[in-house]
This record gives C-alpha cells, structure tokens and sequence, in this order.
C-alpha cells in the first residue's frame, strides 16, 4: 500500500521547534481538586460571561506576582542559572484555520496581573478572531518558520538562554486548555518554566487544575502551596473583579432601559 508524502507547513515546523526545546526539560505535574463555586456564581450573574480562560490567565498572574518562583527561568547564558522577571507574560495557545489547515500559534500578554479582566478578554478575543495575517505575533512566527532548520534553531536557542530575551520572545508562563472539548492533556511540552491546564468544571463549581514546572527551577511543594494560593485568588480577587463587573453590567442595563421609558 503506497501513501503519500505531505509536506510540512510553516505552523508544523513551528511546533517541531518547540517541542524540540521542551523534550529536553525535566518536567514534574501537580495537580490539586479545586472548588471554585463563589466565581462560578459571580461569572453566572453576568450578562456577558467572561471565558473561564481569561479567568484562570489573570488568576496564574495573580499568582505568580505571589510566587516570584513562577517568574523565574533556567537559562544557560552567560553561564546557567536563574534569570527572575519583574512582571509576568503570558504565552496562549490558540488554535486557528489557516491556508486550509488547523494550526495552532502563541500569543503573549505582558504583565497580566495588572491588567483589567476586560482588557485580557479582548486581547485573547483578538487573537482568535482577527484573520491570522493581521496579527503581528501571528505574522512573525509564520515567517521565522520559514526560515532554515538550523537558523532557526540558533536564534529559538539563544532566545530561551538569554534571560531578558526569553520573556519577551516566549513569555514566562503558557496556558493551553481543552476542557472546552471535554478533554484534558495530561502531559503538555513547553520549554518554560511552567505551563498550566484545567479541565472541565462541574455544575458544583469542582475542577482539576494543573500546574506543570521544570524541576531545575522550582519543587512540588512549592507548587503545591501555590495551587491552594491559586484557588484563593480565583475565589477572592478574581471572584471580586468579576462582581465588579456584573455590577457594572446591571447599572448600565438599568440606565439604557430608563433612558428607553
């Protein structure tokens, strides 16, 4: 039986670099239940439902501005050791059509902790929605990739072993979930120091939430006490936003009809 060749695509070769960075970083998972009933109340008294996506973002942000571990990284030059970043940058997974194919690029959003909810949303809406050519990131990555193999793989080696470089070019945390599918990944490859999923969340508010890090920068109990922080900011800072922003909606609301009376 003969098949036939296919060529490998700008977005293919992208993921191959990637993973060929990540395979080389000793990962570690912790995984903690979390019961995140107070923000799935507060998300459901709004008219306009933020995604759980941008929820948990913020959330990770939050943390990691808590946990100076999270904004820490394992780099190589000028000599190993770890380089820590005043502020987050978020790495996002999406999944895109393009040229006929699904494919999947980054995004990133600096320094999220500080950022609005609002303003997350709009930057990760952005970059599922505008047509893929009209995203800079977007643009960059499909063009880099079409560069030779070993160019490539020079600047993506450099650019993860020089602190400052790193977070800019690749963020210092990556978030990519499919629980919006019904499914989980059980063992996701990043070369940064941590990336992190969940999975569905029950009609009780209950979900597993996962944290992924690279064992030369941090260890599991580090991690463990930063899954029961991450729980509390959710159903603290994060569940307040979010009131904030319900609150926000209702008065509008009521202001829009009276003007109509």
């Amino acid at each position: 039986m003969r098949g036939r060749a296919i060529k490998l695509s700008p977005s293919r070769r992208l993921v191959g670099d990637l993973m060929r960075f990540s395979i080389g970083v000793p990962r570690v998972t912790v995984q903690r239940q979390m019961n995140l009933k107070p923000l799935q109340q507060a998300r459901m008294a709004q008219q306009r439902k933020t995604s759980w996506t941008v929820l948990f973002l913020k959330g990770y942000a939050l943390l990691s501005q808590d946990v100076p571990e999270l904004r820490r990284a394992y780099v190589k030059l000028p000599r190993p050791q770890l380089y820590e970043y005043p502020v987050s940058i978020a790495s996002v997974a999406h999944e895109r059509e393009y040229e006929g194919e699904r494919i999947v690029l980054l995004s990133t959003i600096k320094d999220p902790e500080h950022r609005p909810i609002g303003e997350i949303e709009e930057l990760f809406l952005a970059a599922r929605s505008k047509p893929v050519q009209e995203v800079k990131q977007f643009r960059k990555a499909l063009r880099f990739a079409r560069a030779p193999g070993p160019i490539r793989w020079l600047l993506m080696w450099l650019g993860l072993n020089l602190g400052r470089q790193r977070g800019r070019r690749f963020g210092t945390f990556q978030l990519s979930v499919y629980s919006g599918l019904g499914a989980e990944s059980l063992n996701p490859l990043t070369p940064l120091t941590t990336i992190f999923n969940y999975g569905s969340i029950s009609e009780d508010g209950t979900v597993t939430v996962r944290i992924h890090y690279d064992h030369r920068v941090m260890d599991g109990a580090n991690v463990a006490r930063a899954l029961i922080r991450f729980e509390n900011i959710l159903n603290g800072a994060i569940t307040e936003e979010v009131q904030g922003m319900a609150s926000r909606e209702a008065i509008m609301g009521e202001a829009a009809s009276g003007k109509v009376s």
